[in-house]
């Protein structure tokens, strides 16, 4: 683990041999240029915690450094160097960004000081912002998703590292949940490294044969490892770098504990209530199909007598009787589910079957379809007609969500350890985090006539079958499922 990294900057080389000197005896690693061309090299090349520049260098003073270096890391600490007769510059320096000044000669103490401080600063100033946003997060709205979301991109910003990865230990398998940052090369280098860690059990950095440098820490759940948190950088990592990363990845696994209590405190308030809830509306069939006769014989009559007014109101509570059998009808499915029938299946031709049906009871002539179908994907083994009502669902909620037109997608793909991806995505209206956090919930829906159960009955289906929905939506950008189903029966 390397010392906080100093870059310096002076057109004088006996400056620059002093300042290499004085801060090399304080434990810095200390970088040299002797221009603007050689400083941007290398802030692009590595981060740094503290820079000094010299106030007057020609032809590009130090204040258009300060501007270039704050373009490449914000939050990077400047000390200004200046002589005696230009502290007013050196003032007005600090007002537009810079960190503090240095007067040549350079006092040891006052060096000392001044730099500790930018330090400190900056590590205090980073790692309060960042500890606060993922606290608040972790203490909304319960979604797991957003949680992870918010720590991947807080440890992004706590390491300048150029990607963050959370995975997550899922029937024996790493599957990437959340990630934030952007760098070339696979994802997998990164799972390696979460492996690592998981065995190891503590935080720990990982360089690869190119040179990169990776950080990982496991999330600790129960005792066991459930996941990791891993992060890919250009330079050495600090131990401050460890040790916020070892927070991020506590964060991460309380947030997931939590995630897991709660979603088995709901199952079983569900199948409860999904029980006694389906008791009721088998009491409720017969009087509702008795209604629908009196309303139908009713309106006829009423018709016939030339009564329009009435046969109208007739009419409509003839269709809301059939608006509540269809209530009582969901309901039956969702407490008694039936015994999956499991036959090899087509995902892809059900998927178009089930597009073709859907665009047929929703207008959308604005609706744009990208289909991904994987050509070679299997069949799997599933049950076609529960896993229609679930594609049936999904695809008509995209539909309906771009009454202003959009883009409707439907992917497919061969997943790891013997799982099938189906994606069904919309450009749409999205939704906001309180009704994604409860959009599993009893009777929960945003449609006129909608019964509140399509989500929790389609949630309900999959898992039946061994297989698992993840939702990634944001209000007014559109909404994401990924349905993992497996090939062969559990």
């Amino acid at each position: 683990m390397k010392a906080a990294r100093a870059l310096v900057v002076d057109d004088d080389p006996g400056i620059l041999e002093v300042l290499e000197m004085m801060l090399r005896s304080m434990g810095l690693d200390v970088a040299l240029a002797r221009n603007y061309r050689e400083a941007v090299t290398l802030l692009d090349d590595r981060g740094f915690d503290v820079a000094l520049f010299d106030l007057s260098m020609e032809p590009v003073n130090g204040l258009k450094l300060m501007e270039a270096a704050h373009e490449r890391q914000p939050r990077l600490p400047v000390l200004m160097l200046t002589a005696h007769g230009t502290i007013d510059n050196a003032v007005e320096a600090v007002r537009q960004g810079a960190f503090d000044y240095l007067t040549k000669p350079f006092v040891p103490e006052e060096l000392r000081g001044k730099v500790g401080r930018a330090l400190s600063a900056r590590r205090w100033t980073r790692d309060r912002r960042l500890l606060k946003s993922v606290g608040e997060a972790l203490g909304s709205s319960g979604s797991m998703e957003r949680v992870l979301d918010a720590i991947a991109q807080a440890t992004v910003d706590a390491t300048e590292a150029e990607r963050a990865v959370v995975f997550l230990l899922e029937d024996g398998r790493l599957v990437p949940m959340a990630s934030a940052g952007a760098a070339p090369g696979s994802i997998d280098d990164l799972a390696s490294t979460a492996e690592a860690v998981i065995e190891r059990k503590n935080p720990a950095p990982v360089a690869d044969a190119d040179g990169r440098v990776m950080l990982g820490a496991p999330l600790l759940v129960g005792g066991g490892a459930a996941g990791a948190l891993v992060v890919e950088m250009r330079v050495e990592p600090t131990a401050d770098d460890l040790d916020l990363l070892a927070i991020f990845s506590l964060q991460a696994a309380v947030a997931l504990k939590n995630t897991r209590e709660l979603e088995r405190l709901r199952s079983g308030a569900l199948a409860a209530l999904g029980r006694m809830a389906a008791k009721v509306a088998h009491d409720l069939r017969n009087p509702l199909g008795g209604l629908k006769l009196f309303a139908e014989y009713l309106e006829q009559r009423l018709g016939k007598a030339g009564d329009t007014e009435g046969a109208d109101v007739a009419g409509k509570i003839s269709r809301e009787v059939d608006h509540m059998t269809d209530l009582v009808r969901e309901i039956t499915r969702f407490g008694r589910p039936g015994s999956l029938r499991r036959v090899p299946t087509n995902v892809n031709g059900l998927l178009e079957s089930c597009l073709a049906l859907a665009q047929a009871r929703v207008a959308g002539e604005e609706i744009r379809v990208a289909l991904e179908l994987d050509p070679a994907l299997p069949p799997a083994a599933l049950d076609p007609r529960e896993i229609r009502k679930v594609f049936l669902n999904l695809i008509v909620n995209a539909l309906e969500a771009m009454e202003a037109g959009g883009t409707l997608t439907l992917r497919t793909r061969r997943a790891e350890q013997g799982f099938i991806e189906a994606l069904v995505e919309d450009s749409g209206c999205g939704m906001s985090e309180e009704t994604r956090a409860r959009l599993f919930d009893f009777f929960l829906t945003t449609k006129d006539r909608g019964t509140g159960l399509g989500m929790a009955i389609a949630r309900s289906v999959v898992e039946q079958h061994g297989g698992r929905m993840d939702i990634r939506s944001q209000l007014g950008g559109g909404t994401q499922v990924r349905v993992l189903l497996p090939l062969e029966a559990p």
